[in-house]
């Protein structure tokens, strides 16, 4: 069964002026934001599960950050992005915010951030970076995750490349893919988690840590 774009999105509240203006931003510039439909489903998830802390890799200019910040009270984020652009831009954009006081943004390549500087777990990790990566960013930041925590995953869809022959992807994006299958098949099959596909936005990939 298929609904319509507008049932959908009918059950989608109106955002404040800040995200309206960070959503208009994305949009100007070609700035990646999770898609409407998997935000709201995303922070929905997230008040249910109520994490105390949430690590979010891939902050683009801090829309996820702040939108989770406002879904669950007190919960702190700490959010990574290697681009510098988008690290002072994400920042001004979180001064902005009513909810900058709990998100904290480290610049750097989250594949090199020492994880020992970190003070505690994090009950919630939220992957949105680079897809070809979501192996590497997984093995290294799955041991801060406890028993119970949760990391979501961004994009697993990909726009459909991901449920296709790898040999009719685009050769320009086809090692991605071809990573991103891979991580997706060893993650459905791992035993120290359950892992579900959620069809929304662009895909969305819940594992749960047994």
């Amino acid at each position: 069964m298929e609904f319509s774009d507008q049932f959908i999105e009918s059950f989608i509240h109106p955002r404040n002026e800040l995200l309206q203006k960070m959503e208009q931003y994305a949009q100007n510039h070609h700035v990646p934001i999770m898609k409407a439909s998997a935000i709201e489903v995303l922070t929905q998830i997230l008040r249910i599960q109520r994490p105390k802390t949430v690590l979010e890799i891939g902050t683009a200019i801090g829309y996820s950050a702040i939108r989770i910040a406002e879904a669950v009270p007190y919960c702190r984020i700490v959010t990574i992005e290697r681009d510098e652009q988008r690290v002072q831009l994400a920042k001004q954009f979180i001064e902005e915010s009513h909810v900058g006081n709990r998100i904290t943004v480290i610049e750097g390549d989250a594949l090199e951030v020492d994880v020992t500087k970190f003070q505690s777990t994090f009950d919630a990790v939220f992957i949105d970076a680079a897809k070809g990566q979501n192996m590497r960013f997984f093995e290294k930041y799955s041991p801060l995750v406890p028993s119970g925590g949760v990391i979501y995953i961004d994009n697993i869809y990909m726009h459909g490349l991901s449920d296709i022959p790898l040999e009719e992807v685009p050769k320009r994006k086809r090692s991605m893919i071809r990573n991103l299958k891979e991580f997706t098949e060893w993650i459905k099959n791992h035993s120290d988690y359950s892992t579900t596909f959620v069809p929304v936005g662009d895909g969305l990939l819940i594992c749960l840590k047994r």
